[in-house]
């Protein structure tokens, strides 16, 4: 048993460890932008829920179009998917569980980052990374997703009180990076989400991007169920609109099977990662 636990984790580390940095270290003194006890914690330390949500996110993101463009005129994405969503949850585990100095300097480099990202799309209109309002989409986008992903798979009888606690704990990192408006509330979050919608739309580039989100190859074999079962629970997790926005049809398996699954690897990983 040991050995099985040992091997599942060692494959999902692998799938999530960034090779060219050093591991994350918890800052478990309470010396960071969030304490152990908050819900940022609770949410964010989640394998399963974050990597569902992750993805789900970056398929709301992709929606709008300036979004959009800054990562299809400025990101190596076509060469490492992979690598991108790395990139992501290595910002998102260090601005939670790392020390308030390491946060504020991943936030100042991925502040700096956005600086040289800015363009026009094919229409003509300009677009910037810095956009207090695109950055809002960002931001609201993954905290949405990431909570929606933690209570499909880890808390569905999470408190309508701890909900509205997560958006606010969470909107200091949105704040920090620019965005504007951000949500404090989960009511907060879903008027900003529909103030968003006449602007979103799904084409050309959007559908490429989708393609190699959904199709990029698992580091293993071992990995390949655990993936196409992740990658239909993300889709299952998208508000209908945004299905229908990306022509998606209804997951390969059913809604209740792709629960299921997906909360037996949750449980699994859990069990493996416990220490």
């Amino acid at each position: 048993m040991l050995g099985i636990r040992s091997s599942i984790a060692r494959q999902i580390r692998g799938l999530l460890a960034d090779p060219a940095n050093p591991r994350i270290e918890l800052a478990r003194d309470g010396r960071g932008l969030f304490a152990p006890d908050s819900v940022a914690w609770r949410v964010h330390i989640d394998v399963t829920g974050m990597m569902v949500g992750g993805i789900a996110a970056l398929m709301l993101q992709m929606l709008h179009p300036k979004v959009l463009a800054g990562v299809w005129d400025h990101s190596g994405f076509r060469d490492d998917m992979n690598a991108r969503l790395r990139g992501t949850a290595r910002f998102i585990a260090q601005t939670t569980f790392e020390t308030r100095a390491s946060a504020e300097a991943q936030i100042a480099r991925v502040r700096h980052i956005h600086d040289k990202v800015s363009g026009v799309l094919p229409d003509g209109a300009p677009y910037s990374a810095n956009d207090p309002r695109l950055l809002a989409w960002v931001h609201v986008a993954e905290a949405t997703s990431f909570l929606d992903g933690w209570m499909r798979y880890g808390e569905p009888g999470m408190s309508a009180a701890d909900q509205d606690r997560y958006f606010a704990e969470i909107a200091i990192i949105g704040e920090k990076l620019g965005a504007n408006p951000v949500p404090r509330s989960r009511a907060e979050a879903e008027a900003l989400i529909a103030g968003f919608l006449p602007e979103l739309n799904a084409d050309e580039r959007s559908r490429e991007v989708l393609h190699l989100l959904l199709h990029q190859r698992p580091p293993s074999l071992m990995l390949v169920p655990f993936q196409a079962l992740t990658m239909n629970a993300a889709i299952e997790l998208l508000p209908e609109w945004a299905r229908r926005m990306h022509g998606l049809a209804a997951p390969t398996f059913s809604k209740p099977a792709i629960r299921l699954g997906t909360r037996g690897i949750a449980e699994t990983v859990r069990w493996a990662l416990r220490d």
